[in-house]
């Protein structure tokens, strides 16, 4: 395989395709016909050397893909919005306090929101459950209370996606988002991007979301096993804190597995690559056509191939 750089995500009834600045949303619409936006996102790290520097560009790279994610998810979701909705009394009060800023400070917050839940479920509540387990077992190795920490950590985030996956529309979603592995996978094997090349092809993928925060959750054990803080108050904040050294190195391990088929890379990959079989499903014919339709909008598949095929004679 060789990499294309390119990556994205599915949103409501659609796929978000992203290739460097430029990126394409494409949805399919009640009436069966398919809608592709192409805007353009720059991100926090765009000529920014500092922001740029491998381990601290995982973090501002994290919250770049968070915005895009919300905003091209909105954008999906008005396709499905009942047409004479009514705004709510929220919406009139942010727009008469921030005026033209509104949506974008809306989107602050909430992705703010979606942090803090985050840190609370998954760093603060399994450091203090592995706590009451250390008290009421009286476990004195550090070591293992660490990893046992790691294990309620990861067991939460399995039962959350388990939870979230009976819902209708996220089933949707993971078919969309299998249907997004499936054409980077698909174009990356140096094949033709159509229908037929696409379902045959692999709805796991390395560089896959699931797999960041796998990894993430797999590299907070080792660093915990060795920061060793007895106060419980004191240890979630230094937790809290370590979040983003964390995250810079596991996205930095996300890019090299998108680059690299080691035999190392491939064992460290197979957990996150195992918990796609839950965050991705195989898609229908007709979502596949949507994720072609987004790629094709922000990238070059025909000369990606053409230069694969000649690096492959070499």
């Amino acid at each position: 395989m060789k990499s294309s750089g390119i990556g994205g995500q599915a949103v409501l009834e659609g796929i978000m395709m992203r290739n460097k600045e430029k990126y394409s949303v494409a949805v399919r619409k009640p009436d069966k016909n398919i809608e592709v936006k192409v805007d353009t996102y720059k991100g926090l790290t765009d000529g920014k050397k500092l922001m740029s520097l491998p381990f601290i560009r995982g973090v501002f790279n994290f919250i770049d893909s968070m915005i895009l994610g919300i905003k091209t998810l909105t954008y999906s979701a008005e396709f499905y919005e009942e047409d004479n909705e009514e705004e709510t009394k929220f919406d009139k009060v942010a727009d008469k306090l921030f005026k033209e800023k509104a949506e974008d400070i809306l989107m602050g917050i909430t992705i703010l929101i979606s942090i803090a839940m985050a840190l609370a479920i998954f760093v603060a509540l399994p450091s203090l459950i592995s706590d009451f387990i250390q008290k009421r077992f009286g476990i004195v190795s550090v070591t293992l209370i660490s990893v046992i920490e790691g294990i309620i950590r990861i067991l939460l985030f399995v039962v959350y996606i388990l939870l979230i996956s009976l819902m209708g529309d996220i089933k949707r979603t993971f078919m969309y988002h299998g249907a997004e592995h499936k054409c980077i996978n698909c174009i990356e094997n140096g094949l033709e991007l159509n229908v037929s090349n696409v379902m045959k092809s692999s709805r796991y993928h390395k560089r896959c979301g699931t797999s960041f925060i796998f990894m993430v959750m797999f590299i907070s054990v080792i660093f915990f096993i060795f920061i060793r803080v007895g106060n419980p108050i004191l240890k979630i904040v230094i937790r809290l804190a370590l979040v983003p050294v964390i995250a810079g190195i596991s996205y930095e391990f996300i890019k090299l597995a998108g680059r690299s088929d080691s035999r190392l890379v491939r064992v460290l990959s197979a957990p996150g690559m195992a918990l796609q079989k839950i965050t991705t499903s195989e898609p229908t014919e007709d979502m596949v056509e949507v994720a072609i339709a987004a790629v094709s909008a922000v990238f070059d598949w025909e000369k990606y191939i053409s230069e694969y095929r000649k690096d492959d004679e070499k």
